[in-house]
């Protein structure tokens, strides 16, 4: 059975078509339909079927789709062991909202220009559920916040900025300081089920301020652009640039608060261990 059938499988099931699919795997839309028509051949069984405009699996292709991925993963991971400890293959990665956009970019940038044999996949998430996917090794590294608790010695931990948590307000809204604009005005809370969320949960105990809370969102993007269209006040960190564009707020710096800690979880072991530790290097050039 050629891999390339079974990746060519798993693109069109999670693009929806076949065009889509030939677009990501640079084939022509005949070329991932032959592809397609030799692995229900092997397989025996029809994989794909098509659902009004959109192509989804069968409960054949159900069945068969985790095992397909295991078995795409395994064939580039040999690939990564016979290079002799080069670093090349795929490059499994996960990346909080903020990461994804102000660290990841650059990140990958410098290690692409030196490891250009190197594959990427990227999975953006929580830092919760990318620590464990990291720990279980369905993620070879991820850019999370540094989690409460020290992680297993199966895996490095590189701290790469440190956050100051602020409160933001609209630019126009008149200000005293930072208690009574938290106290006096609606309050959009950064999700405490987040890391992230709790070191500001414990800045309100702490100074035991009361808040007129009509919002949750785990969405610090979002959260900006609520308080800027003057919804209310929100605590954040001052996360890496770029922030969404056009917003007129005022960051007013919480001196006595945690800061949020922003760094690189990998797993020390895995066949993609010379790639994930040329990603580490890379990593430290910020």
């Amino acid at each position: 059975m050629d891999v390339r059938f079974l990746e060519s499988f798993i693109t069109v099931a999670e693009s929806g078509s076949v065009a889509a699919a030939a677009r990501r795997l640079g084939l022509t839309p005949a070329a991932v339909a032959q592809r397609l028509h030799r692995l229900e051949e092997d397989i025996g069984h029809s994989l794909v079927t098509r659902v009004g405009r959109t192509m989804q699996p069968t409960e054949s292709g159900l069945a068969i789709i985790r095992h397909a991925r295991m078995l795409v993963d395994s064939a580039r991971d040999l690939r990564a062991i016979a290079a002799n400890d080069q670093p090349e293959g795929r490059l499994r990665l996960g990346a909080t909202a903020s990461a994804l956009t102000g660290l990841l970019p650059g990140i990958i940038s410098r290690l692409s220009a030196g490891y250009p044999l190197i594959e990427y996949f990227v999975r953006p998430g929580s830092s919760l559920d990318l620590y464990q996917e990291v720990v279980t090794g369905d993620l070879d590294a991820a850019i999370i916040v540094q989690p409460p608790f020290q992680p297993p010695k199966s895996t490095g931990w590189l701290p790469l900025r440190e956050e100051p948590q602020v409160l933001i307000t609209p630019q126009a809204m008149p200000f005293e300081n930072v208690h009574l604009a938290i106290q006096q005005h609606p309050f959009i809370r950064y999700d405490r089920n987040q890391w992230g969320g709790q070191l500001v949960d414990r800045y309100l105990r702490q100074h035991r301020l009361k808040v007129r809370e009509w919002l949750e969102l785990d969405a610090l993007d979002a959260i900006a652009a609520l308080v800027d269209r003057g919804l209310g006040v929100a605590i954040v960190p001052d996360w890496a640039p770029p922030w969404p564009g056009g917003l007129k707020l005022r960051k007013h710096i919480l001196d006595d608060a945690e800061m949020r800690v922003t760094g690189v979880l990998w797993n020390k072991s895995g066949a993609q261990i010379a790639a994930t530790r040329a990603f580490v290097d890379s990593c430290t050039a910020l």
